[in-house]
């Protein structure tokens, strides 16, 4: 990491604190997204010896991390209402790039009951601040809103499994420590 600057390093440590500590992307796709990154913001450094430093690193504290983790994390008791959603028809999309993606998805459901999803952005928002942005649509892609089923169901199902939300501006909060188990 010697020769970056103090803010590029910071930058590069940053971005890959939440490609690996997401629990989405593989190591092919963080290196991917590392590589990129290093070439833009540091051109004059390795990609090959500085992005395997940089997973590393974030490995490391990670697994030190985990040891005081509680035996059911938040995104463990997510995916469960995840899946809860999933078997009553709603159409979940996990880490998307955008909502065009989400879209794309409900589309291709047969007789879709609504879409939940979240973006790569909302995941590393959760990781930095603890709090995961969902959105919730019904399935001609209009936001839901106070007072609907499906809204209702879904901050059931979260208030259910101990995780805190509320609807905001045509999304739910999600409070939670983005605490997720990841192997890469």
């Amino acid at each position: 990491m010697s020769g970056l600057g103090e803010r590029t390093g910071r930058e590069l440590r940053g971005l890959a604190r939440v490609l690996v500590r997401s629990g989405y992307a593989d190591r092919t796709a963080v290196t991917a997204a590392l590589t990129e990154a290093v070439q833009e913001d540091a051109p004059s450094a390795d990609p090959s010896v500085l992005v395997p430093q940089l997973i590393d690193e974030v490995m490391q504290a990670l697994g030190e991390d985990a040891k005081g983790w509680p035996t059911e994390t938040d995104p463990e008791r997510l995916d469960a209402v995840l899946a809860e959603l999933e078997a009553l028809g709603v159409v979940v999309v996990r880490y998307c790039a955008d909502h065009h993606e989400a879209r794309k998805a409900l589309e291709a459901a047969a007789d879709p009951k609504g879409l939940v999803f979240f973006t790569d952005t909302d995941v590393w928002h959760a990781v930095d601040f603890g709090m995961l942005e969902l959105k919730v649509w019904h399935p001609d892609t209009a936001n839901v809103a106070p007072g609907e089923p499906l809204l209702d169901d879904v901050l059931a199902l979260l208030h259910e499994r101990d995780l805190p939300a509320v609807f905001d501006e045509g999304r739910i909060e999600v409070s939670l420590q983005w605490h997720r188990r990841v192997r890469l």
